[in-house]
């Protein structure tokens, strides 16, 4: 199986969204050179969306499980309740529009796993959403190629500032 193929990202794409989604972005942009962009919208949405889907599901019962060892792996109280506030109804719509910007879903994914939201619904509503907005930068790769090196780079200091502001709030909440 060729490193440029289709099925590759499609698979990327699902570890992706079964992840932390810190490289959607860059793979979109990356083979968005190398296939038709509305290919790389509709498969690689749909293999996205089917791994948040999964993420939404193990959230689910992590966050349902009674067993206490479990209980680290799910998010804060704290952190939760900031998101039932934030977004008090994870509606279809609102996840579609969601997933159809660049603006980070982990909020309303919270909410959706306390809601015990339909994880089937779920996933429709993110891979409609994706359709737009991964067409758009499949079709900016397409037109802009962008090196992998600085794909790639410009990812890891997106973790690097991710990792250091959770250091830093960590700092400050022990302090």
């Amino acid at each position: 199986m060729n490193g440029e193929s289709l099925w590759v990202l499609c698979a990327l794409l699902f570890v992706d969204g079964a992840t932390f989604a810190f490289f959607t972005t860059a793979l979109l942009l990356h083979y968005g050179h190398l296939h038709a962009p509305w290919m790389v919208a509709a498969l690689g949405g749909m293999a996205s969306a089917l791994g948040s889907s999964l993420q939404l599901f193990l959230l689910r019962w992590v966050m349902g499980s009674g067993r206490s060892w479990m209980w680290r792996f799910a998010p804060s109280r704290e952190k939760l309740e900031a998101a039932l506030k934030a977004y008090p109804s994870a509606s279809f719509v609102a996840l579609a529009v969601a997933r159809a910007t660049p603006l980070p879903d982990a909020p309303l994914k919270l909410v959706a796993a306390a809601a015990e939201y339909p994880v089937l619904r779920y996933g429709l509503a993110i891979y409609l959403g994706s359709l737009p907005y991964y067409y758009a930068l499949a079709l900016i790769g397409s037109k802009v190629r962008i090196p992998l090196w600085i794909l790639l780079s410009a990812v890891g200091l997106i973790v690097l500032g991710v990792l250091v502001d959770r250091w830093r709030r960590r700092r400050k909440v022990a302090a």
